[in-house]
């Protein structure tokens, strides 16, 4: 018996590794790919079996590059990516012309799969959120947390953290206007009122408060946080309140501070500066940084609403540049609470990765922190033009090629290449 289990094991091993050190597999991520999306998942699940893989920056979209094991091809074919088993000759003649100092592309080691997590509130459904969704529809395992997971220190387990689309200013999404009665506007201010008791806080902005400097904490010792629609600039607008109260009675109980706007300290935030806050109760909007701002979305013309990637160099910035992998560099736009940041209200040290063109309005940026990085992405869901509350979840199966989608997954595949970042 035991001689045929070590039999049946080195059967196993022999077809696992089998394969020729010439051999490679090419997932392209140009427009001939089948499924763009479950590609990243493929590269993720491909990594987290202990395989590494080289990410072709601007080659053929973005593509990656790994050795050609029959299991890697095997799982392509069951998740519908498209894949070209090509020779060590043409692996050379790929890395030769990618490496060329006459080209704007570069290879870049994917290493470590990153251990990721979200977010996200009590009650969450992964159709509640684009980067959920992403996730869900690409097979990329990620864990919940709240704030008591969050204050209880544990995310220094993950390497990356998304926000789901969050208030942390403590005004329950400036809903009240609109749904002050509503049954699920009511049940969530009750749990999260809760919550903050429970914690040991007063008011729910004090715990979003320091749910935003835990955040922040983490990002500096070496963390990757992700951000769309409203958790970009209440998340900052948050750490520059740090010391007022800018939330009205109905929110808190009691009134805010009227000298808030002067008491903000804008030294204290990641990547917005000198906005101005909305001080409306009833207004849908937080601050200045949204643009168009929220009231005036209805105005927006979905066929003429596009967004613009820029291009960088990737052999000296490879980070912006794995950000932006794409098979188109012109992108249909999509509405959130928070679409677009006001350009002039960005940090200087903010890397501006996408933008209407011809207005100061912004979509995607970036920034480092400490040892650690942010990303912002305005909007709600990329496929999904004006998301309203209620609304049924997009199906990704329906758009599997999308490039707003895209822009998510690259945040999610450019954490394993941290190792190599760090040594260039």
């Amino acid at each position: 018996m035991r001689s045929r289990i070590l039999c049946f094991t080195f059967t196993v091993i022999v077809s696992i590794s089998a394969t020729t050190s010439a051999q490679k597999i090419l997932i392209p991520m140009d427009l001939r790919q089948t499924d763009h999306l479950k590609a990243y998942g493929i590269a993720y699940w491909a990594l987290t079996r202990g395989l590494e893989i080289d990410w072709l920056l601007n080659y053929k979209g973005g593509s990656f590059m790994l050795d050609n094991y029959d299991l890697v091809a095997t799982e392509c074919r069951i998740r519908g990516v498209l894949f070209e088993p090509i020779s060590g000759g043409q692996a050379a003649q790929i890395y030769s012309e990618v490496q060329s100092e006459e080209s704007n592309m570069d290879v870049v080691r994917l290493e470590k799969a990153p251990k990721v997590a979200v977010y996200v509130p009590p009650g969450f459904q992964p159709w509640d959120d684009a980067v959920t969704l992403a996730l869900e529809y690409a097979e990329i395992p990620y864990d919940k947390l709240w704030d008591d997971e969050v204050m209880e220190g544990k995310l220094a387990e993950y390497d990356w953290l998304h926000l789901h689309h969050e208030d942390f200013t403590g005004q329950y999404g400036k809903f009240y206007a609109s749904f002050a009665n509503a049954a699920w506007y009511v049940e969530q201010q009750v749990t999260l009122e809760k919550k903050a008791h429970e914690l040991g806080f007063k008011k729910v902005s004090e715990l979003k408060k320091a749910v935003a400097r835990s955040i922040k904490e983490y990002i500096a010792s070496g963390g990757f946080m992700f951000a769309m629609c409203s958790a970009t600039d209440t998340y900052d607008i948050a750490l520059a309140a740090e010391q007022d109260d800018i939330c009205d009675v109905m929110y808190d109980g009691d009134p805010p501070d009227p000298d808030a706007q002067q008491k903000l300290d804008f030294s204290k935030t990641l990547a917005f500066t000198n906005f101005t806050l909305e001080r409306n109760p009833l207004r849908y909007e937080y601050s200045d940084i949204d643009q168009p701002p929220s009231d005036l979305l209805g105005m927006q013309n979905p066929e003429t609403d596009y967004f613009t990637l820029f291009e960088f160099s990737a052999k000296f910035d490879p980070v912006p540049t794995m950000l932006t992998q794409n098979h188109v560099n012109v992108i249909k736009g999509f509405l959130g609470q928070t679409t677009n940041f006001e350009k002039e209200l960005i940090k200087n040290s903010v890397v501006i990765l996408a933008e209407k063109e011809g207005i100061d309005q912004v979509r995607y940026i970036h920034g480092n922190y400490g040892r650690g990085t942010f990303t912002f992405y305005g909007g709600h869901d990329p496929e999904d033009y004006q998301h309203a509350v209620g609304d049924p979840p997009t199906d990704l199966s329906l758009h599997k090629n999308s490039p707003g989608y895209r822009l998510i997954l690259n945040n999610i595949l450019f954490p394993a290449a941290k190792k190599k970042q760090q040594k260039t």
